[in-house]
């Protein structure tokens, strides 16, 4: 397929799903409910052709050298499997976003209120996770939006496959055509054309490499509202339950590593530092999780490998974690807040008023007392799924589900007021 032919399929793509936009936004709640279940439903009869595909994308993988961290992302186990089509039967079983009225007065013999309203036609332009594929459009379903998918070339077999399942499934009940729609072009140029039409798509979501993010926020012409990276950590205050302490900590690294809520940097009060070090290190070393850590844990496990400037910036998504001992809960703070993505941010300690300086000063999306990085996530947060977990603090921040993907409305009425 030459440029012009790409540039050509993509306008054609993308001006059917506006249409269906609007034609969806107008459908009732039973309406968008029952597209989804039908998309759960043939989601569950093809669980074996969607393992199939997958496959193919995970060996490609594998003997194209790929990192276990992309392997990981891109996998789709039974239970992966499982849990995506859980998501979509919770989110049918949520509250409907929209005509939901936020605010209503009485202003000089006007009634006004303003309303959640579907936000239009949304493109999704993501990597190496085909899960992205049906979260986004169940969420995009339920708030009455279009979705455009554009996933990445290593997962092209898996989002092939998952993109029909729920299209075919989701226009048998009744979906206008075009409201999922999937743009199956490998070619870079795709995402270069789909960024400029600003006219027809209302929100550009990216989710992937930061240098994905980054090419996309200089070039794009849509409003942006990204998933950010996710350097996370976890501070073990002096005040900590050791043991509670040590769960959380191994919990928010190794549980999964390669995800943008899994924790990369450890801080640790050096009152407690000689008393909890040594048992992490142990419990990270049985996770074949290589330790980097400042030199005064190194001095106290000599066997951790000493950290660097680039360590305290660096998304490792793998097993690796860095660990630095601070002199104070403002060091802490600090630490966070120049380096952290602001993305999850968790303090372990039992006393509660240092816990909520920590939650009030350290600027996060998502800040945590007492538990893992990790659980910052749509389907814990009680959204069904997400879009993505913005990090930046325009329109919605932190995990996004489906009210995260609405925007309001004015509804005024009255009786022959004019302005005076």
């Amino acid at each position: 397929m030459d440029e012009q032919e790409i540039k050509q399929l993509i306008s054609k793509k993308v001006s059917i799903a506006k249409i269906a936009s609007t034609q969806l936004g107008l459908m009732d709640f039973k309406q968008r409910n029952a597209i989804l279940l039908s998309i759960a439903n043939a989601l569950e009869k093809n669980i074996s052709e969607i393992q199939f595909h997958n496959d193919i994308d995970v060996e490609t993988a594998k003997k194209s050298d790929c990192e276990q961290s992309l392997i990981d992302r891109l996998t789709l186990t039974t239970k992966r499997i499982e849990d995506m089509i859980h998501a979509v039967r919770s989110i049918v079983n949520q509250k409907d976003p929209i005509g939901e009225i936020i605010e209503s007065k009485q202003v000089d013999g006007i009634d006004i209120q303003k309303v959640r309203v579907p936000l239009g036609t949304i493109a999704m332009i993501y990597e190496s996770r085909p899960n992205v594929t049906v979260d986004a459009a169940a969420l995009c379903i339920k708030s009455g939006n279009a979705i455009i998918l554009r996933g990445g070339s290593e997962s092209i077999n898996s989002n092939k496959i998952l993109a029909k399942i729920i299209s075919s499934a989701g226009e048998s009940a009744g979906m206008p055509v075009g409201a999922i729609t999937f743009i199956d072009i490998v070619d870079r140029l795709a995402v270069s054309e789909i960024i400029k039409h600003d006219e027809l798509i209302d929100l550009l979501i990216p989710r992937g490499s930061g240098k994905m993010i980054e090419f996309i926020k200089q070039h794009s012409t849509i409003p942006i509202l990204s998933h950010g990276s996710g350097l996370c950590h976890t501070y073990i205050d002096k005040s900590a339950n050791i043991d509670m302490a040590i769960k959380i900590a191994v919990n928010a690294k190794c549980q999964r590593t390669g995800v943008c809520n899994a924790t990369e940097t450890l801080l640790v009060h050096r009152d407690i530092a000689k008393t909890v070090l040594p048992r992490l290190y142990k419990e990270y070393f049985d996770n074949k999780t290589e330790v980097r850590g400042c030199r005064i844990t190194k001095s106290i496990v000599s066997e951790v490998k000493e950290a660097t400037e680039q360590d305290w910036q660096t998304e490792y998504l793998d097993n690796i974690i860095s660990i630095k001992v601070v002199n104070s809960l403002d060091d802490a703070i600090n630490h966070i807040n120049r380096y952290g993505s602001k993305h999850s941010e968790s303090i372990i300690t039992d006393d509660k008023a240092r816990a909520e300086k920590f939650l009030k000063e350290v600027d996060a999306a998502a800040v945590f007392h007492n538990v893992s990085t990790r659980l910052h996530d749509g389907g814990v947060f009680g959204l069904g799924a997400e879009i993505g977990i913005s990090t930046g603090k325009f329109h919605a921040r932190g995990a996004m589900g489906a009210r995260e993907l609405t925007t309001t409305k004015f509804v005024v009425r009255g009786n022959g007021n004019i302005r005076q």
